[in-house]
């Protein structure tokens, strides 16, 4: 499979578990073959090509500009490949690489993580990182490959679409409540202590809830992770707006002020240069799986309200 004048295409396969591995002996376990097999092939295509890929300090191999140029289409080759091989033969493909997914702190922690360890199972040769943090990551910067927002972005080469849907309401703990007393409207949320975001710390718009709720509302504990609040709500600190799915997890969790109901939508993106990679589509489509399996709690139509 010899590429004439630009090389042995081939060795694309090297030159990409190196780049994933940064190492001649991780790279030759995956690929199982000796190092100086995997060293003689990176050398070659670096002849090849007339372009140095790699800096190779005493840490491990570094992709260098021209590694960094080679590294998508390099991917794209080996995802095609993969495609056509499994339509050919009808076996399941052996996906590889990595695939980095930015999403806000509650959707990474309660629900993307209880879900991905499963898929990993499923793919033991492709590394998945979970970025979960109260802070939206570019893709177009390379900070994820798959970033997960709640508004849709509005630059950079993206190809985007909406996750899902999703509700949030008002919860205390059954001990807060047996210390304050039933809490049923708007008017009730006035007396008890409220939980929320720092509002001059806010990282986006759609996560000022309490202005939905009332003008008057004044949260006395506040933090930039909904992880927090929830874990403070828990502790019989106060009330807060949580996302359903979340507050569905603990029992101690009860849902207050049942006429108040919010809803928000989560949206996924990627660069439009990861569109047509393999591993990048199908953990796409099965985060999509996962939301529409968990509609009846990211979008439930009727809570059970303070007894």
């Amino acid at each position: 499979m010899s590429g004439g004048k630009g090389g042995d295409w081939n060795d694309l396969r090297y030159f990409l578990a190196v780049a994933r591995s940064g190492r001649l002996t991780a790279a030759a376990k995956h690929l199982g073959v000796n190092h100086s097999t995997v060293e003689r092939r990176i050398t070659a295509l670096e002849k090849a090509l007339a372009a140095k890929l790699f800096e190779r300090p005493p840490t491990g191999f570094q992709l260098t500009g021209k590694g960094q140029e080679l590294l998508p289409f390099a991917e794209d080759i080996e995802s095609r490949w993969l495609v056509a091989a499994s339509a050919v033969s009808g076996a399941d493909v052996r996906l590889s690489g990595s695939v980095r997914i930015g999403a806000p702190d509650g959707l990474g922690m309660f629900f993307l993580a209880s879900r991905l360890g499963a898929f990993s199972t499923r793919y033991p040769d492709l590394d998945i990182e979970l970025v979960a943090m109260p802070q939206v990551l570019n893709p177009s910067k390379r900070e994820a490959d798959i970033a997960i927002g709640f508004t849709l972005p509005s630059q950079g080469h993206l190809t985007c679409r909406k996750l899902t849907d999703y509700s949030l309401s008002v919860y205390a703990s059954k001990a807060f409540l047996d210390r304050h007393g039933a809490i049923e409207s708007v008017d009730d949320l006035q007396r008890v202590p409220f939980i929320g975001y720092i509002k001059d710390l806010l990282y986006v718009q759609e996560l000022d809830y309490l202005n939905e709720i009332s003008e008057h509302l004044q949260p006395r504990l506040t933090s930039t992770n909904i992880v927090a609040q929830y874990m403070m709500t828990l502790a019989g600190h106060g009330v807060a707006v949580l996302p359903d799915y979340m507050a569905a997890q603990e029992e101690s969790l009860v849902r207050v002020a049942p006429g108040i109901r919010i809803v928000r939508s989560y949206y996924l993106s990627f660069s439009n240069g990861l569109a047509h990679l393999l591993r990048i589509r199908t953990v796409i489509d099965e985060m999509l799986g996962w939301v529409h399996e968990a509609r009846p709690q990211l979008l439930p139509a009727t809570r059970p309200s303070v007894s």
